[in-house]
């Protein structure tokens, strides 16, 4: 079997149906139980998963801690994860993208500041039918912060948020994921739709966090010599 490299972004310990679906009831056993999978890619079938350091080890260590999870599960990261930090002076990256990247985040703000008008208008308008009721400015304040102003700035939040973040690049985390996987001809792994979409452009292979997993299971399915309930058994001591 050809090996296959793979670069993990956080979401692919720490993506709910992901560790659903290995059967833990927690994030902390979902990552374990993961991390696991992880483990007998690499035994078994000579798969090797990268995390750029520090940047998305970082995150990951830090999620673990803010959980609660135990020492085993850090160590299992340290373990199974290969650490490396990407050649961010020489992977190549066709300008073409910067300039897609560029035009896409321009209409993302034009989108946002729509929202931000419409925000602002309802707001306004909201305001002066309640001045129209004759009540003073005092009388009308509580109403006002608590349940005009309030509601639109709760609403403008969530609008606001899907409208800059979906499908965007965000933070350093996500720009190393593919940068690492551009040096290393490796698969991307993560929940995360700006670096789904990113990849595509950069030419990479992609697979979901919730799907990682079960691929893993099902090589070791196939792979001969070793029944699925004896590796079962073995995840359970």
């Amino acid at each position: 079997m050809l090996r296959q490299r793979f670069v993990l972004d956080t979401t692919a310990l720490t993506d709910s149906l992901a560790w659903e679906g290995e059967g833990a009831a927690t994030i902390c056993e979902g990552m374990s139980a993961i991390l696991d999978r992880v483990a007998e890619g690499r035994l078994h079938l000579g798969i090797s998963c990268y995390i750029p350091y520090p940047s998305v080890y970082s995150e990951i260590k830090d999620f673990a801690r803010h959980n609660n999870c135990s020492s085993a599960v850090l160590g299992k990261v340290d373990t199974w994860l290969v650490k490396k930090t990407p050649d961010r002076y020489k992977v190549k990256v066709p300008s073409k993208i910067f300039y897609e990247y560029v035009d896409y985040m321009r209409s993302r703000i034009n989108k946002g500041m729509n929202i931000s008008e419409e925000a602002i208008w309802e707001s306004v308008s909201r305001c002066i039918t309640l001045s129209e009721s004759g009540a003073s400015l005092k009388d009308m304040k509580e109403e006002i912060e608590r349940e005009t102003v309030g509601s639109i700035i709760r609403k403008f939040r969530e609008k606001y948020r899907a409208a800059l973040r979906y499908g965007i690049l965000d933070s350093a985390p996500d720009i190393d994921v593919l940068l690492l996987a551009k040096e290393l001809d490796a698969a991307v792994v993560s929940q995360d739709l700006g670096i789904q979409r990113w990849a595509e452009q950069l030419g990479l292979r992609f697979m979901e966090s919730r799907s990682f997993p079960g691929m893993i299971r099902e090589y070791m399915n196939a792979l001969p010599g070793l029944p699925v309930d004896e590796m079962e058994e073995d995840r359970m001591v």
